[in-house]
């Protein structure tokens, strides 16, 4: 009879009490065993010695419920209205049936129904197009009836196949009767309107939460507020005076709110509840609280017997299974017990009867594009979505204001290059057709002779970008990022005070890490089954002590480093591929008839940089999905391990991917070339391609241009906003429903099933990887492309309003996790910003003409101007000299015979006494060159430190804040004492009073303060 009472307690309590009287409502806790044979089931399902279910008692297991007097009445397991049309259950809000205690989170699994019931409910429901809905969703797999008697192996499948799922079920009760054992009240609800789900809803009580909040140290805040008193130095009543200028663009949310207001926090503790205002405790608890709690409990539950475990499990598992260390939330999710798992959204954002909540308010002053000039209501996200998530926008929203004056600078810079590129002495003699200039050709024998009148337009383009505002701007972006670095750690130490952060320390986070990931506890477990059988000794000294070593994981590392390997160098393969691409086109072209022969390097350079975005778009992809692969194979213990190894993965995978062709434009391209007669070539006659006469800065932005624009078009906002869509349209087809249909359905789901249907979280990586290979962008290469800052502004005002639909419309809900600062994206970030300092100092040295031009105008100039740059830097040579079988086909293509040509480098003419040797111009230009990089990289260097050191990481009010907090909880804490110690004199003058002998005997009064004894 102890297994009976057990089974029934777990069977029966999964509801309240209060709830199963309810008129109207099911008793969904009893709606699987009524009958006395059901009984003997769950006798059963608590019996030691277990026994597999028997075949005919399996068809019991349908969805019934039990009606008040007993008897067994079929329903249809859809069936949530009455006669009249009306919904039974009246609130469809986030709440159990009874319509009171609310839903903190969710479980869902797949239902396995028996043959006589699925064919039964074929005959239900033809003309009922929720149900059509549903099947055209194929959200359950509907196979074939199996038939033993004509297949006998499909039959034996199909036994096993029934065994795994009450397996599944015997540990799904297993587990939901150890979290009823930690006070969680739970309901089911099988009878919903998606088929082969169920829901099982947990809610927390109050002393649950209490108790809870207390084990988890949670800061909640009490009674005591104090004034919040603004700084007085000069940055402080700046930024007051910036804040009350920019009102306007504040968010019209939580304005009942005081802002110089401010309560104390404490860790929440059951002994002082008379320190915190509980006047109404379903509010002080949030709903993001609740659920994070409810979270944490069953990250705690474990599954500790193993009598379920089926008779064809081997011994050792178990004796893993025993131990309890395979079968939490995590490892119940991840072996199909559970489909998944997430907390509820607060309400609907669409109709006329939404409740006000939280993620409607969101979704009208945040996740709508015609609030894009507005700031975004950090206090609100983090309220809803929990304080990693609030970080993540608030530290998005102060990479996208700081954009502001580097795009406004950027803007400045290109303008000025417009407006003296008529000025400029050497594109104006490039375009001089006075100066008969005679180039030599590009290629082999497919090119000819060509003047170098005919790079006019490049070399004035190239004067946009190549001019001396692009040092300065250089120089300002090296230190705009170092101010950007220093504005974020001032703006997070701001909001971990605003969000009772500042105390929360790596012991908290390391209890929120402790959990070890499903995949790894599987490996453990497998690992103890490969072992032999131990003896009884063995195994006891054994126990426990079995993980993963570096030599259990050394396969996966080599595994990692391989592939890693391997798939940086397809990447270098394919950038050398549109190399030749460009090298072959080039050559076509020269030989056909193409008629506009002068735009040939255009059409190759605008051609090859969309292959390259192509190429990078889909190697994205494969990364990324190639990263998580090698992830998975080492089996990391914990999520926190698991995402920092994920993240570097895909940073260097992504990294290399998008910035190799911009590397090698930059850096190779034009100085591995050789000289006429005596050119490099690569897979025989493939000669390497030269930089235009202006330079490779030009290529460089327009690689630079694309690449931006068609990430972020593309890739970033075309693919977040186009596939939802799509799918969303695929599925409306595929439902044959219209839309009143269709919203007739959507007003019937239940908050649980609306948010079934959304995607799931599945966390911030993406979105913070997306970003910092923008600030890549944006900071590494802007000496030649001014007008990243600009391209970045634009993406992310769209891509802030486009994350936030996201978050509110079509994902589920996260679950709040507590962090005090955005992690390893801060190294990252960091370790951008100085490396962007040497990068710049490169393309200004090396690949612009800058150091050329100073070397020039002060060491070579005659009259200290830049005429005559053009002719200084052109080597001259002899015709005579190509190569056999290199020299071109059509000699004779500008009228007349060329006997010399001149070619873009620093050599000895073909007369002097070594011929074609790099001469001392060159020598001075290139340690002219690094000397600018050495003196570049250290001032800039220096400057960023000289910043950084000026600017504290704390701003000063905030310190002197968290100073008087401590202050006055000391008080607070010591007028309680206070308190306590009078109230004890009180009671004990009021015993003394109360006592027969007190009105005879006066005791003698000790030197203490009068004590009053009115109320005697």
């Amino acid at each position: 009879m102890e297994g009976h009472d057990v089974g029934n307690e777990l069977l029966c309590s999964v509801t309240h009490p209060d709830s199963a009287e309810e008129p109207g409502s099911p008793a969904l806790a009893c709606e699987h065993y009524g009958s006395p044979q059901q009984e003997v089931t769950a006798t059963m399902r608590r019996n030691d010695s277990y026994l597999p279910v028997p075949g005919e008692e399996k068809s019991l297991d349908v969805d019934f419920v039990n009606t008040k007097d007993g008897s067994d009445e079929s329903i249809p397991m859809k069936n949530r209205y009455a006669d009249d049309g009306s919904p039974l259950y009246p609130r469809q809000g986030p709440y159990f049936s009874d319509g009171q205690r609310r839903v903190d989170y969710v479980l869902t699994y797949q239902i396995q129904k028996p043959n006589s019931i699925r064919r039964q409910s074929s005959r239900f429901g033809d003309n009922n197009f929720i149900q059509r809905f549903c099947r055209s969703l194929n959200i359950r797999n509907r196979g074939a009836e199996a038939h033993p008697k004509e297949d006998p192996e499909i039959a034996a499948q199909e036994q096993r196949t029934d065994y795994h799922e009450d397996d599944k079920r015997f540990r799904r009760e297993e587990f939901e009767e150890n979290i009823m054992e930690t006070g969680l009240e739970l309901e089911m609800d099988e009878r919903t309107n998606i088929p082969g789900i169920g829901f099982m809803k947990i809610h927390a009580p109050w002393n649950v939460l209490c108790r809870e909040a207390e084990f988890m140290k949670l800061k909640m805040p009490t009674k005591k507020s104090y004034e919040v008193k603004q700084g007085s130095n000069l940055v402080e009543k700046i930024r007051l005076f910036i804040h009350k200028v920019t009102a306007p663009l504040h968010p019209k949310v939580d304005t009942s709110r005081q802002q110089s207001v401010k309560f104390l926090s404490h860790p929440f503790s059951r002994e002082k509840q008379h320190l915190f205002d509980l006047s109404d405790r379903d509010k002080f608890f949030d709903s993001k609280t609740r659920s994070s709690i409810v979270y944490e409990v069953l990250k705690r539950t474990r599954c500790t017997r193993a009598k379920y475990s089926m008779a064809y499990r081997s011994r050792s598992f178990n004796k893993s299974s025993a131990d309890g260390s395979v079968n939490r939330i995590t490892s119940l999710l991840a072996n199909g017990v559970y489909t998944s798992a997430y907390p509820l959204h607060d309400g609907d954002i669409e109709g006329v009867n939404a409740e006000p909540n939280d993620r409607k308010l969101l979704y009208e002053q945040w996740a709508s594009y015609s609030y894009f000039y507005k700031y975004q209501p950090i206090g609100l996200i983090r309220k809803y979505f929990g304080e990693k998530v609030g970080l993540y926008f608030a530290w998005l929203g102060v990479y996208t204001q700081m954009l502001i004056p580097a795009a406004i600078v950027g803007v400045i810079v290109f303008l000025y290059g417009c407006a003296t590129v008529d000025d400029n002495i050497p594109s104006m003699e490039i375009c001089d057709p006075r100066h008969n200039i005679t180039m030599c050709p590009l290629c082999d024998r497919a090119c000819s002779y060509w003047k170098l009148v005919t790079a006019c337009g490049t070399a004035r383009a190239s004067h946009l970008f190549d001019n001396p505002a692009t040092v300065f701007f250089s120089i300002f972006m090296a230190l705009w990022a170092v101010l950007f670095m220093e504005h974020w750690k001032r703006r997070q130490m701001r909001l971990n005070y605003i969000w009772d952060l500042t105390g929360f320390g790596e012991e908290e986070e390391e209890e929120h890490k402790d959990h070890n990931r499903a995949e790894y506890e599987f490996r453990v477990m497998r690992k103890t089954i490969r072992k032999e059988q131990p003896t009884p000794k063995r195994e006891e000294s054994e126990k426990g002590k079995v993980k993963l070593t570096c030599t259990d994981r050394l396969p996966a590392y080599l595994t990692t480093v391989v592939t890693m390997v391997f798939m940086i160098l397809v990447t270098f393969a394919i950038v050398f591929g549109v190399i030749l691409y460009r090298i072959s086109i080039k050559a076509a072209l020269h030989m056909s008839t193409y008629s506009a022969r002068s735009n040939i390097r255009a059409t190759v350079k605008g051609t090859a940089a969309i292959i390259n975005l192509v190429v990078i778009i889909i190697l994205d992809e494969v990364y990324a999905a190639i990263a998580r692969w090698l992830t998975t194979l080492e089996v990391p213990k914990t999520d926190k391990s698991f995402e920092d190894r994920l993240i570097f993965k895909t940073f260097i995978l992504k990294f290399v991917n998008a910035f190799t062709p911009i590397v090698y434009l930059a850096f190779f391209r034009g100085r591995l070339v050789g000289r006429p007669g005596n050119y490099l070539y690569v897979i025989g006659s493939y000669r390497m391609e030269e930089c235009a006469h202006a330079g490779c800065l030009m290529e460089l932005c327009i690689q630079l241009c694309i690449t931006m624009l068609g990430k972020q078009l593309i890739q970033n906002n075309l693919f977040e906003i186009g596939i939802p869509k799509l799918k969303k349209l695929l599925r409306r087809k595929r439902s044959d429903l219209d839309s009143k249909q269709e919203e007739e359905l959507n007003r019937s789901l239940h908050r649980h099933e609306k948010d079934h249907i959304l995607g799931p979280f599945v966390g911030l990586s993406p979105e913070y990887m997306e970003m910092i290979i923008q600030f890549g962008m944006v900071t590494l290469f802007v000496a030649s492309f001014p007008l990243a800052p600009l391209f970045a502004l634009l993406n992310n005002i769209i891509e802030i309003r486009l994350d936030a639909k996201k978050f509110v419309m079509e994902l589920r809900r996260p679950i709040a996790a507590k962090a005090k600062d955005i992690g390893i994206w801060y190294n990252l970030l960091r370790g951008l910003s100085k490396v962007a300092v040497i990068v710049n100092a490169f393309v200004i040295s090396f690949t612009s003409d800058f150091i050329p031009r100073l070397v020039y105008q002060y060491m070579f100039s005659d009259d200290g101007t830049m005429h005559g740059f053009i002719n200084h830097t052109l080597s001259y040579f002899n015709v005579s000299d190509f190569q056999p079988g290199t020299d071109p086909l059509q000699p004779m293509h500008l009228g007349y015979k060329v006997e010399i040509c001149r070619y873009k480098d620093y050599r000895e003419p073909p007369w002097a006494t070594t011929p074609y040797e790099l001469s001392k111009e060159f020598w001075v230009v290139l340690a002219a060159r690094l000397a600018f990089v050495v003196g570049f990289q250290n001032v800039v260097m220096l400057m960023s430190d000289f910043v950084d050191w000026l600017i504290p990481d704390i701003p000063k009010d905030i310190s002197l804040q968290i100073h008087k907090e401590k202050i006055l909880m000391v008080e607070l804490f010591m007028k309680e004492e206070q308190g306590k110690r009078q109230a004890a004199r009180d009671n004990h003058n009021q015993d003394n009073c109360n006592s027969p002998s007190s009105a005879d005997q006066s005791p003698p009064r000790t030197r203490s303060r009068p004590v009053s004894h009115a109320n005697c």
